[in-house]
């Protein structure tokens, strides 16, 4: 299972990578206590390229057996794609700077880590 899953998550990052998405992160939050195992995040050059990155993500994956359990797109400058064990965000650059997600998740891995 673990192996599949790092593989649909190579999958997410060549997809977003193809569509010319940006400084794509994965967090790989398997051993802590977050509710999801990994999360991805990534930047769209506008709200509309976002969009664009949400339908090609659903496009590719969902043949693959891939459940989009939950998508907020309501504001398309920050997306949060639901995969159950894994969670996709895509944010336009002033999003991602304003939120500092990397910093959250960083935090919570150092915790596990004991620091």
């Amino acid at each position: 299972m673990q192996e599949n899953r790092q593989e649909i998550i190579k999958e997410i990052c060549q997809i977003i990578e193809e569509k010319k998405g940006e400084n794509i992160e994965v967090f790989n939050l398997k051993e802590t206590d977050y509710f999801v195992d990994f999360v991805v995040i990534a930047t769209a050059l506008i709200d509309r390229h976002s969009l664009a990155l949400l339908e090609e993500l659903k496009k590719q994956l969902k043949v693959k057996g891939e459940s989009f359990f939950h998508i907020d797109e309501e504001n398309p400058d920050w997306i949060v794609i639901d995969l159950g064990d894994i969670i996709i965000h895509l944010f336009t650059e002033n999003q991602r700077k304003k939120f500092n997600l990397e910093e959250f998740l960083q935090k919570i891995l150092q915790k596990k880590e004991g620091r």
